[in-house]
């Protein structure tokens, strides 16, 4: 594995050629283990086995199962020249939900995890989030849109703002009209309408306001979002919720503690003034 991947990462000559016997040699050694694994599969499948042993064989089957799926994967791709679709990946054997994401950004430009799509009101509150089964964020304007309509009412929408992954002509015409003001900046170079579009006032600062969006996201990986221990994608999609939950009882009770604080400050200030006014009568007395 070491080898081919030496030579994978590397230049030199003829090396689409070493890179193909890498290959076979690779393949070869891992045929050879998935044909044993297999017979023993086998012989273990005619046993009594313990509902503990039976578990053990069950796990045993899946990776010998990532095994050949993987040599497969590799034959296709370096030694018949395919393209893998991105659905036929896997980035982790055990989490093999994982996915590759394309950050594009500078020091970061690929994570390995899953995508969480929330969206948060004025208040900072969490009003929906949603798992991503797929990483394109494009086609998922329109459906979270409509998941807060049918939650919230018709009406609940005066404006909504969204990354850049979600900017296309034909999200922002089709939510116009159910969404209110619709803020969705233009991926790479603007023409003249675009530009002035987004210089106008009310353009700008909910674009401003936008912005608590990327404090929220890193609030949430501070509850726990950032790394998930449960296993298994249903334990996933639980601990999404359990943190979502959990960072919106964190902002009510931030709210409270506000409330509670705004009030103690006015009753001391009234208190002030009633000591004061006492003051002000035994001086005249």
């Amino acid at each position: 594995m070491r080898a081919l991947g030496n030579i994978s990462q590397k230049g030199g000559p003829n090396k689409q050629a070493r890179l193909q016997q890498g290959a076979r040699v690779y393949l070869d050694q891992a045929s050879t283990l998935s044909a044993k694994a297999n017979a023993t599969l086998g012989q273990l499948r005619t046993l009594a086995l313990s509902p503990v042993e039976g578990g053990s064989l069950v796990e045993l089957t899946y990776f010998v199962e990532m095994l050949n799926k993987h040599i497969d994967l590799i034959e296709r791709r370096i030694l018949k020249g395919e393209t893998i679709p991105h659905e036929e990946k896997v980035f982790s054997l055990f989490e093999p939900h994982t996915q590759w994401i394309s950050k594009g950004k500078a020091g970061c430009p690929v994570e390995l995890g899953r995508k969480l799509l929330i969206t948060t009101d004025q208040y900072q509150l969490i009003l929906d989030y949603h798992n991503m089964d797929k990483p394109d964020e494009h086609p998922q304007a329109p459906a979270t849109v409509a998941r807060i309509r049918e939650q919230y009412g018709s009406a609940s929408l005066k404006s909504i703002s969204f990354d850049k992954g979600f900017s296309s002509k034909t999200n922002e015409a089709q939510l116009q009209e159910v969404a209110g003001r619709v803020i969705m900046p233009k991926k790479g170079k603007c023409n003249a309408e675009e530009v002035v579009e987004e210089h106008q006032a009310d353009y700008i600062r909910l674009c401003h306001a936008h912005s608590a969006v990327e404090s929220n996201i890193n609030s949430l990986e501070h509850h726990g979002l950032d790394r998930c221990p449960d296993k298994g994608y249903h334990g996933y999609t639980r601990y999404t919720g359990l943190g979502v939950i959990a960072y919106n009882l964190h902002q009510i009770g931030k709210g409270m503690l506000r409330q509670a604080q705004a009030a103690k400050g006015k009753a001391a200030k009234k208190l002030q003034r009633k000591i004061e006014r006492e003051i002000e009568r035994d001086a005249a007395a």
